[in-house]
């Protein structure tokens, strides 16, 4: 069973990365949940942000034959959107001031979708994604 990617990448976004990767050289994203600009995906110049234990590695966007992209998520927000394939797209207007196409007028934004039943069964055999939880049985009422 072939194991789905986990994110990609919107034509408008790759050709953003590509005219951005002029000015700050290679970049990575991380998704945090946090504030600011709540889960906005953030750009950074590669080796800026530092991950740890505490992030996951998502995938790698290829840009082009010579430009990839990593994603990461921190491990918490991962806990909660494993189950849901990532595109990043741009969108007009102005974004976090922390991620690099701020100043450009436009800000990275997450499409999302959950992964089809065929999809998450290739990542759960592949212990890529928890297995659902299930809440604990009700006692019969009387």
């Amino acid at each position: 069973m072939v194991i789905p990617e986990r994110v990609a990448v919107t034509e408008a976004a790759a050709e953003l990365l590509i005219r951005l990767r002029e000015t700050h050289g290679d970049l990575m994203f991380h998704q945090s949940g946090g504030c600011c600009d709540g889960s906005s995906p953030m750009c950074y110049p590669l080796g800026d942000f530092l991950t740890s234990e505490a992030d996951v590695h998502l995938g790698d966007l290829q840009i082009s034959d010579d430009f990839v992209v990593p994603v990461w998520m921190s491990r918490n927000q991962f806990a909660h959107w494993q189950h849901t394939h990532l595109t990043i797209d741009v969108v007009p207007g102005r974004g976090a001031g922390f991620s690099v196409e701020a100043p450009e007028g436009v800000r990275f934004l997450i499409r999302s979708r959950v992964f089809s039943d065929e999809e998450a069964t290739a990542l759960r055999e592949a212990g890529l994604i928890d297995p659902p939880r299930v809440g604990p049985v009700a006692p019969d009422s009387p």
